[in-house]
């Protein structure tokens, strides 16, 4: 048979020689002359060659991979379609195919919603009809652009998408999430932009699949799809992105298998091989002019009508110009040959479909072949620029459907209590994480209803979360028991559901009235389940519109919009103009910290505009390495207490006129009325200039000889005289702390106006604080700020509230308590004021702090909650000293004077606004750069003697690094 298939070839290149007629007329151009030259040049086999693209996968073995290379050699195929696989194997089979063909192959790739369909280690963008709800069409561009710059850094030249498909079959099992949606223009308005983003990275698009597949109820992988409407009907709707399309310079179209009787008459005739539908209709009536690739030609939908090589030339000859993946390409050759040879496959039709594939080889630049530099591929693929965009692209996809009682967003925290419940199969942590980070949600796991119903009654709102696997759209419906489990629990309380699948999967659901708010975030993603989250409470706005109608319930285009209020989100670094890169280096600084054991373990965060973009943990708890350090651990932070407890109470009082910068503490504070103290005013006070003693020891005082505690002041167990808690088993008397602040009332005072650090200052005002508001200050702080912020992590004596495991441990005591000292506070006179009090004793973590720093830094509004005036923050954030070499504003701690050692990293603003802690925390912010950083650490454990942290500056060190990041400074 290869002899004889040789003969052909050999006396149909004669005679292809003989008939060719060339135009004088046609103008030369580069192109032209390549394409003629080329084409001259070729043998029949060569010529046949060109019209087949196989599939590749790079995920087989080596058979596999030699049966590719024979055919390419052997067979002279003009090119590849990649499967499943890696990027590098890929690459590597790209180049070794390349190497041995005489004319470079085109590659091409199915890759609809980018390389990841296809390829692992690469980003999974969206589906398509995710995208459809996209009200931003230039954010689809970019994901086009996104998809183009992958695919020319694999040596692909087509993209087989955007799929251009209506999607108006609810049912349909083959197109669905693939398509834009139900809507005609919205569809062509997005495969136009993704189109267009593809197309200018210099990779070729090709719309899919015509003659339309949207409304279908088979798969045409497995059997031959009926589209049984009239042409006026097909020429409106299913044609209409391709109109637009062609207009706009599409490259290259893929026909469908499918059954559609208006445009061919002959019975269960695929339209891939249709002359009527490919020619006729496609080319000569709509006037597409570029490349025609048929679907794979193994598909049930083809196959099933032909014999391999026989549905080859047929499709040929129907217009076609690439044959996808033929079953067996070396009887398709053969039966094409004899086609030519019989006359049946004219010259004329073979020179118009491979010039045609010639051209576009020269205008993707093989006529000047490169291999691909598998260097750096893996990062290439993986940009930083296409994590910012998911997030950007979810931000605007996720659609609230209903939002009765303006139950989006959640805003007054302080009234709710809120649990979660999963329905569907598939991971949920990313969501419940982030609603985590917001308020305190109570997650329920319980099979039965009623006991689950049971749970339920003590809570004001219930998030329902559906979540299914992406990789399983097909199988996104509610089950039965899912639905009435979603029914039930809404109409006993108020419910937000939140879809983390296809739109289709609310039709199961057929009483939705009782559910209050719907949001459809259309995939199970870490990413849109981060967003989602946000938009619940409101740190985003919905944005999005439904792509497809659900029943009668909600039509196409459907989608709401809720309030943004002012609280912190997540989003990628380079969305706020930081560089990913270059906050990764803070992986170094953090470790190098714990590797020369200057604390056992960090937490840290960075934010910017409002958004969180650095989150990690590092190390453990204790040098034992057992318990690893989690972003919700919770730290004792020391001096932070000052800015994140005692000082907002202050400013409060402060804005409502209750105090003064002149206020004195004879006024203030009874206790303090008659002795030297009296005459303080609090501007003093707060800056650290009143001449007050830095600190007392207070505890020596309470030991014995030995440095035990005395049991005049101390008890092991609780009573009504010894109610305040120092540590474990260790309670002390009720009045001491009235002693302390008899001690500071009476303790000498030294040069006014001079600048020394003192914790009495706090300790004063949190007396003064009780005194006026008639609450402790762990009550007064979560009332007037915490409940409200929701900084449910944040407060004082913290094992009153949560597990030790959940809180490393600041030192082993062997002065005072003891014992090693976990969820108990460090500072040994807040311990003997019962944990609480103004200048230290609070714990808490990363995400919190950054929440009353946001607070700061947005001048005392967070969640749309006025805390105070800007006038307020203002105040107090101002170097009111400085003339006198006090870097100090009121209560915060500020950049240092030039010349002088401080806090920071001396690159930050001098706007710029925090405080330190002894445990080895830092909380900051940066008006001017909109930046907070977090630092938190027990580095006091498991000794404070020595602070090799600050002696080697890390938290300067890091803050320099976040800095260093900033690539746009507005």
């Amino acid at each position: 048979m290869r002899i004889y298939l040789i003969a052909l070839l050999l006396v149909g290149h004669y005679t292809l020689a003989q008939h060719r007629v060339k135009n004088p007329l046609l103008k030369r151009t580069p192109e032209t002359i390549w394409v003629d030259s080329l084409y001259n040049q070729m043998n029949l086999e060569e010529r046949i060659g060109q019209l087949f693209m196989i599939a590749a996968y790079s995920n087989k073995d080596s058979v596999h991979e030699n049966r590719i290379a024979r055919l390419v050699k052997n067979y002279k195929i003009g090119g590849v379609i990649f499967f499943q696989g890696g990027p590098v194997k890929q690459a590597n089979l790209t180049n070794r195919y390349q190497s041995l063909s005489k004319i470079p192959l085109f590659v091409g790739i199915d890759a609809e919603w980018g390389l990841a369909m296809r390829l692992d280690s690469v980003p999974r963008f969206p589906w398509n009809m995710t995208l459809g709800a996209i009200q931003n069409i230039d954010l689809i561009t970019k994901v086009g652009d996104a998809y183009g710059l992958q695919s020319r850094r694999m040596g692909v030249h087509f993209n087989f998408a955007p799929v251009l498909d209506i999607n108006t079959n609810p049912l349909n099992p083959i197109i669905g999430t693939r398509s834009f949606g139900e809507d005609k223009v919205n569809v062509t308005r997005r495969a136009s932009a993704l189109m267009r983003g593809i197309q200018r990275q210099g990779v070729f698009a090709t719309g899919k699949h015509f003659p339309g597949h949207g409304d279908t109820a088979v798969d045409s992988h497995y059997t031959l799809p009926l589209v049984n409407f009239t042409k006026e009907r097909m020429e409106d709707i299913e044609f209409y992105p391709y109109k637009k399309l062609f207009k706009d310079g599409l490259a290259s179209v893929m026909v469908a298998h499918l059954q559609v009787p208006a445009l061919e008459p002959r019975e269960n005739y695929p339209s891939s091989l249709s002359y009527n539908i490919v020619t006729n209709v496609l080319q000569k009536e709509l006037g597409f002019k570029g490349l025609i690739f048929t679907d794979a030609l193994n598909m049930k939908g083809a196959s099933n009508f032909k014999q391999p090589g026989d549905i080859d030339l047929e499709a040929l000859l129907a217009g076609n110009d690439i044959l996808l993946f033929a079953e067996d390409v070396p009887v398709a050759v053969e039966k094409i040959c004899v086609a030519y040879q019989d006359s049946i496959l004219t010259d004329e039709r073979l020179e118009t479909s491979v010039k045609k594939i010639l051209k576009y080889k020269y205008k993707v630049g093989l006529d000047h072949y490169h291999p691909i530099n598998t260097n750096n591929l893996f990062n290439d693929l993986n940009s930083l620029k296409d994590d910012a965009l998911q997030y950007e692209l979810y931000e605007n996809a996720v659609t609230v459907i209903k939002n009765d009682k303006n139950i989006l967003p959640i805003e007054k925290l302080q009234n709710e209590r809120i649990a979660y419940v999963k329905l569907g199969d598939d991971n949920q942590s990313p969501f419940l994480e982030t609603l985590k980070k917001y308020t305190e949600i109570t997650e329920i796991q319980e099979q039965n209803t009623d006991t689950l119903l049971l749970k339920l009654k003590e809570f004001t709102k219930v998030i329902v979360g559906f979540h299914k696997a992406d990789g399983a759209w097909k199988k996104h419906d509610f089950k039965q028991s899912e639905v009435a489990t979603l029914e039930a629990i809404a109409k006993n309380n108020s419910v937000i559901l939140d879809i983390f699948a296809k739109p289709y999967s609310l039709m199961a659901v057929k009483n939705l009235q009782n559910i209050d708010g719907i949001i459809v975030s259309y995939q199970n993603t870490d990413i849109s389940q981060i967003v989602s989250a946000q938009l619940i409470f409101g740190a985003i706005e919905a944005k999005g519109k439904l792509p497809v109608s659900i029943n009668k319930n909600f039509a196409v285009n459907t989608g709401l919009s809720t309030k943004k209020i002012n609280r912190l989100g997540f989003t990628a670094p380079e969305n706020v103009g930081m560089s990913s890169t270059i906050l990764s280096k803070i992986d170094q600084v953090a470790q190098k910290a714990i590797d020369k054991k200057m604390t056992p373990g960090v937490q840290i965060l960075v934010a910017r505009h409002g958004k969180v973009v650095f989150q990690k943990s590092y190390g453990t708890h204790s040098y034992e390495k057992i318990t690893n350090v989690k972003n919700d651990d919770i730290y004792d932070i020391a001096s932070i207490t000052k800015v994140a407890a005692t000082l907002p109470n202050i400013m409060q009082l402060f804005d409502t006129n209750k105090l003064s910068a002149d206020s004195k503490l004879g006024d203030m504070l009874p206790q303090l009325k008659n002795t030297n103290k009296a005459s303080i005013d609090l501007k003093h006070l707060l800056t650290h200039s009143a001449g007050l003693q830095a600190w007392s020891p207070f505890y020596k005082s309470t030991l014995d000889e030995k440095g035990i505690p005395l049991e005049k002041y101390y008890k092991p167990t609780y009573s009504k005289d010894f109610s305040l808690q120092v540590a474990e088993n260790l309670f002390i008397r009720n009045d001491y702390k009235d002693s302390i602040l008899k001690f500071i009332g009476d303790s000498p005072l030294g040069e006014s106006n001079k600048y020394k650090y003192s914790d009495f200052a706090f300790i004063i005002l949190k007396n003064y604080l009780e005194h006026n508001s008639g609450k402790k200050l762990d009550k007064l702080s979560d009332e007037k700020f915490y409940s409200i912020i929701g900084m449910n992590n944040t407060l004082f004596n913290p094992l009153q509230k949560f597990d030790m495991s959940r809180i490393p441990p600041t030192e082993n005591d062997n002065y005072f308590r003891h014992q090693t000292i976990q969820g108990y506070v460090h500072d040994m006179e807040a311990a003997m004021e019962g944990g609480i009090a103004g200048h230290a004793g609070l714990f808490s973590n990363s995400m919190d702090l950054a929440k009353i720093m946001q607070m700061y830094l947005q001048k005392g509004n967070y969640g749309n909650h006025e805390f105070f005036s800007e006038k307020t923050f203002d105040t107090f954030n101002k170097q009111i000293y400085a003339d006198m070499r006090n870097r100090r504003g009121l209560g915060f701690d500020k950049p240092q004077l030039a010349g002088d050692s401080g806090p920071t990293c001396n690159c930050v603003s001098k706007n710029s606004f925090g405080h330190t802690g002894f445990t080895g925390t830092m909380a900051w912010a940066d008006p001017d750069t909109e930046i907070i950083y977090i630092f938190l650490s027990n580095r006091t454990f498991p000794s404070a003697e020595v602070n090799n942290l600050s002696k080697q500056n890390i938290r300067e060190d890091i803050q320099s690094i976040i800095q260093q990041s900033i690539f746009i400074r507005n």
